[in-house]
C-alpha cells in the first residue's frame, strides 16, 4: 500500500503533468475537474459514496504515473468511474456511465475526448488504468472508518451527530484535492472528526481511553497529534477565503487548491443506518 502514498512535494513538482511542462495550478484545476465530473456523474447514476469515492482515488492514483497532457481527464474519469462500479459491486452499463457523461460534457469536448466511438475509448482507458494501477483493487476510503468512529463516540448524540456531519461534508470535498495520495483513509477519518470537533466546540470521547491519551488512540494508536494536525491543516487550507467554514475557524488563512463546492448530495447515512 505504500506505494500508493506520497510526499506533498512529490505531489507538486514530481508527478508526470508536472515533468511534462503542466504548471501546478494547471494539474490541480484538471484534477479538481475530473474528480467533480465522477461525483456529479456518480451521483446521478444514484452510485454509492464508496464507489464514487473509490472512483475519485483511482483517478488521483493514474495521474500519478501518467500525464495529463496525454490521456484526456474527462476519459480517464469515465474510466475510473466505470471500474469503481465493477470493484464496489454496483456495476454500471457502459452506454449508462457514457450517455450520463455526455449529458455533463459539453458536446465539441464530448467527441473530442471520446472520439468516434466512445464506447470503445471507455474500454481502451480503462485497460490502461489497470494496468497503471497494477491491477490493484484494493481500496479504501474515510467514510467506513468515520462512521465506525462515530458509533463509538461517547457523549451528548446530537453533538456527536453535528461533529459526523461536517466532517462527512470535509471527505466530500477532500476527495477535490490530493488529501487521498498523501493520507490513509483512517488518518483522514480522524483528521476531519477533530477538525469538526474543533469548529463546534465538542469534546469527543472515547470509552476506555487512557488519561492523557487523544480520544482516538485505541482506533489509531501510536499516531501523532502533529499528523492529525497536518492533515487537519490541509483539509481546511483548500477552502478559498471567505468559504463559510473558515468563518467559523478564527485565525485561519487559507491557502492552495479548493474544491470550491461542497457536494451535499453525498450525504451521511441516516442515524438508522449508522
Amino acid at each position: 500500500m505504500a506505494e500508493w502514498y506520497f510526499s506533498r512535494e512529490d505531489i507538486e513538482n514530481a508527478s508526470p503533468s508536472r515533468i511534462h511542462g503542466l504548471s501546478l495550478d494547471g494539474e490541480l484545476k484538471l484534477r479538481k475537474e475530473g474528480a467533480r465530473l465522477i461525483m456529479e456523474a456518480g451521483h446521478s447514476l444514484q452510485l454509492s459514496v464508496e464507489t464514487i469515492a473509490t472512483g475519485v482515488v483511482l483517478f488521483h492514483r493514474f495521474y500519478m504515473f501518467c500525464s495529463f497532457t496525454f490521456f484526456p481527464h474527462r476519459v480517464v474519469a469515465a474510466a475510473c468511474l466505470f471500474l469503481s462500479g465493477k470493484i464496489e459491486e454496483t456495476p454500471k452499463k457502459c452506454r449508462d456511465i457514457l450517455r450520463t457523461l455526455h449529458s455533463l460534457i459539453p458536446e465539441a469536448e464530448f467527441v473530442a475526448g471520446f472520439g468516434a466511438d466512445p464506447k470503445e475509448t471507455l474500454l481502451v482507458h480503462e485497460r490502461i488504468l489497470l494496468q497503471t494501477i497494477k491491477f490493484d483493487l484494493q481500496i479504501a476510503n474515510p467514510y467506513s472508518t468515520l462512521m465506525k468512529f462515530a458509533k463509538a463516540l461517547i457523549g451528548d448524540r446530537v453533538k456527536i451527530q453535528k461533529v459526523v456531519q461536517m466532517a462527512w461534508t470535509f471527505v466530500n470535498d477532500s476527495l477535490c484535492t490530493t488529501l487521498c495520495l498523501q493520507w490513509e483513509p483512517h488518518l483522514v477519518a480522524v483528521a476531519v472528526l477533530q477538525v469538526a470537533a474543533s469548529i463546534l466546540k465538542v469534546d469527543l470521547q472515547m470509552p476506555a481511553v487512557e488519561p492523557g491519551k487523544p480520544w482516538w488512540s485505541n482506533f489509531v494508536p501510536d499516531v501523532d497529534s502533529a499528523i492529525i494536525q497536518e492533515v487537519g491543516r490541509q483539509v481546511l487550507s483548500s477552502y478559498e477565503p471567505g468559504h463559510p467554514v473558515l468563518a467559523t475557524v478564527p485565525g485561519t488563512v487559507s491557502s492552495g487548491a479548493s474544491p470550491n463546492v461542497s457536494f451535499d448530495h453525498m450525504a451521511m447515512p441516516s442515524r438508522g443506518k449508522t
